[in-house]
């Protein structure tokens, strides 16, 4: 049924767990079980993605009773691109556009390849152009000093439920 260019729960889930801990985690460690039960996401399938996220340097973890997790950089220092790039790998809408040479043997006559780079290259340009603090000043635009909500709104969960 044709291509699927999809962003997998991991990333979606990715960015959801990093803007919690930015707008939650300014200046304490947030728990797994916090950020579980805000987003309303297993704290098992959390654990997985916030330890792919520790060893790219993007969160850093403390022990203890006050531990948890917290951002290694500011917001700003963020893109959405960076956050997707560690938990997706790339982006690219085709196999041939996934490293920097394109190793396919039809490259140099495929006509189509172009439109598979300008595809890359848009979804490059929105997801390398939205920082952490954007969502964060969205976040407070939209929810002002509330505690982070789920990414969904409450009436589509009572229908759900």
């Amino acid at each position: 049924e044709g291509v699927h260019m999809r962003i997998s729960t991991k990333g979606r889930y990715a960015l959801r767990l990093m803007l919690d801990l930015a707008v939650n985690g300014k200046d304490n460690y947030i728990s797994i079980k916090n950020i579980s039960t805000r987003q309303e996401i297993s704290d098992k399938y959390l654990e997985q993605i916030i330890n792919q996220l520790c060893k790219a340097g993007f969160v850093k973890s403390a022990r203890g009773a006050n531990g948890g997790y917290r951002l290694s950089r500011e917001p700003k220092d963020y893109t959405v691109g960076m956050i997707l790039n560690v938990m997706e790998g790339t982006l690219s809408p085709v196999p041939c556009l996934d490293y920097e040479t394109n190793t396919c043997p039809r490259s140099n006559a495929c006509i189509t390849l172009d439109v598979w780079r300008q595809i890359h290259e848009a979804v490059q340009n929105v997801v390398d152009n939205i920082t952490l603090a954007d969502l964060v000043e969205k976040y407070h635009a939209e929810y002002g000093d509330e505690e982070i909500a789920p990414c969904y709104d409450q009436d589509m969960k009572k229908m759900l439920s």
